[in-house]
């Protein structure tokens, strides 16, 4: 398989995944701006996303994905199923507890997030509507962990549209239509939620069956009895429970900034979403695009033992982050108020929306190249069923991120909590790369001084272009124009980006470079 073209085609069904992201972030910003309702729908909307990290993309896929390609290339196709039969059989039941308990306790769960909102229980009863997602969404990532390992990267890369279609669609249609019926119409974002996660959920059984291998789920107590038994679901149990330490902190961490937040100003939570928003945009196209083609083959070479395909898929990955995420890491930082503007600056969102969110974008794109390069550094942990590394580093990252915001946030409000998760990226990331330097793991291939002086280079002269563009036209004031607007910012975009690439070219950088089987 060429991981080029794999984390290529991942990362363009991704793009499709955040451009619809994208526009249902405008029409929320639109329809409601920065507002105390906005702020309870994303308070709402982060507690079944904090706990869907916890059980899905977080904790179990770490333990469970690696077990599962190494139990794959070792003992075949049978073992496999026997183990996603097994894990799938607890994971249904132990998420149907935690939607039932989770749904029961939300005034507390808001309480503990966003103790600061306005429309609090507008916020408690959102999160009983949407709680129910973590479910689906836990099972999608049991589907896309079975599929990615078989190389099936095209589903799940595309999957989360079909939220982003169902809160455009909610935002489009189900809102106006609620404000008719006098009921708030910020509720109809969360019907959009619940549908997209049943949607999603839907979708990955063809994608299953297509490859044989849809879960059985055991209804029986001797069905469960016998997954409890399974000596697979031992193992990703023993391997969850520091996963589960790692992603905590890092959930943590985002609990404490939201409800710090909520203090701060009405909007504040609002604007450091947009933010956030745009921000993902970079690390899901790069990082997590990375993440999902690396851990599978990641850990198929640990199950062959094959030290130096390791070390490579890892040198590989790690170029192709200094490739990418620097050049984007300079747009949220230099031309951020022309990326701002052209996506929410319509509306309910006001200029001064705009600047504040603008502050908490810059504050983010300080640690961009971090938040990146962990979508690659720690899959080498995980493939190698070392989890407690990653999370003594997470647990030290929680604890400098939290002092940082002691010094941060009196002087920079909401944008300080931004800054502090950046510069916290930073530091995670540099730890995670000399692990992996010390211990060997990781041994980079000739080459690295050149490579970086080019991307250096190329980025001096993109910088100064963005620089140029962001100085050289009042993007705000454009804001009646909006189709003179977006054409503008496509044209900086896509200038720099040859004028990038084209240097990268004249230095000497081929693509070939970076072609990979694995």
């Amino acid at each position: 398989m060429n991981l080029l073209k794999a984390a290529s085609t991942v990362s363009l069904l991704t793009l499709v995944s955040r451009i619809t992201g994208l526009v249902r972030e405008q029409l929320i910003a639109a329809s409601f701006g920065a507002s105390a309702a906005t702020d309870a729908f994303n308070v709402a909307f982060r507690i079944p996303n904090l706990f869907r990290r916890l059980f899905a993309e977080g904790a179990f896929s770490q333990a469970f994905v690696p077990l599962m390609a190494a139990t794959r290339a070792r003992d075949g196709d049978a073992a496999a199923a026997d183990l996603i039969d097994a894990v799938a059989t607890l994971l249904a039941w132990t998420l149907l507890f935690t939607c039932v308990l989770g749904v029961a306790a939300a005034p507390a769960l808001v309480w503990a997030m966003g103790s600061g909102l306005q429309a609090f229980d507008t916020a408690v009863f959102m999160t009983r509507l949407m709680f129910p997602y973590i479910g689906f969404m836990s099972m999608v990532a049991l589907a896309a962990g079975i599929l990615n390992t078989w190389k099936r990267f095209a589903v799940p890369a595309i999957t989360p549209v079909l939220l982003n279609l169902s809160v455009i669609a909610a935002a489009w249609w189900g809102a106006p239509w609620l404000a008719t019926q006098g009921i708030e119409p910020v509720l109809a974002l969360a019907g959009g939620v619940m549908l997209g996660g049943v949607l999603q959920a839907a979708v990955q059984i063809p994608a299953l069956a297509a490859i044989g291998r849809v879960p059985r789920i055991g209804l029986l107590p001797a069905s469960i009895a016998r997954a409890w038994r399974h000596p697979g679901t031992r193992t990703v149990l023993q391997q969850m429970a520091p996963a589960l330490l790692g992603v905590s902190v890092a959930q943590i961490s985002l609990l404490i900034n939201t409800q710090i937040a909520s203090h701060v100003a009405v909007g504040a939570v609002s604007w450091l979403t947009y933010a956030d928003r745009l921000m993902e945009f970079p690390t899901a196209l790069l990082g997590v695009a990375l993440g999902v083609v690396l851990l599978p083959q990641l850990s198929a070479a640990k199950g062959r033992q094959d030290a130096q395909a390791f070390s490579d898929m890892v040198d590989w990955g790690l170029r192709l982050v200094l490739l990418l995420s620097v050049p984007c890491a300079l747009a949220l930082l230099i031309f951020p108020t022309g990326l701002v503007a052209v996506l929410y600056h319509y509306g309910a969102f006001t200029a001064a929306d705009l600047q504040m969110t603008v502050r908490a974008l810059q504050g983010y794109g300080v640690g961009l190249l971090g938040l990146v390069a962990i979508k690659v550094l720690a899959p080498a942990f995980y493939a190698r069923q070392d989890i407690r590394t990653p999370v003594k580093i997470a647990v030290g990252v929680l604890l400098a991120t939290q002092l940082l915001n002691l010094l941060l946030v009196p002087r920079l409000g909401h944008a300080g909590l931004a800054l502090s998760i950046g510069l916290g990226a930073l530091v995670n990331a540099g730890l995670l790369l000399a692990g992996l330097l010390r211990r060997g793991v990781f041994q980079p291939r000739p080459g690295w001084l050149r490579f970086a002086g080019q991307v250096t280079v190329a980025n001096l002269l993109l910088g100064a272009a963005l620089a140029w563009a962001a100085q050289g036209v009042d993007w705000v004031g454009l804001q009646a124009s909006w189709g003179l607007r977006v054409a503008a910012v496509a044209g900086v975009l896509g200038g720099v980006a040859l004028l990038y690439f084209g240097a990268l070219a004249l230095l000497g950088m081929r693509p070939r470079q970076f072609m990979r089987q694995g």
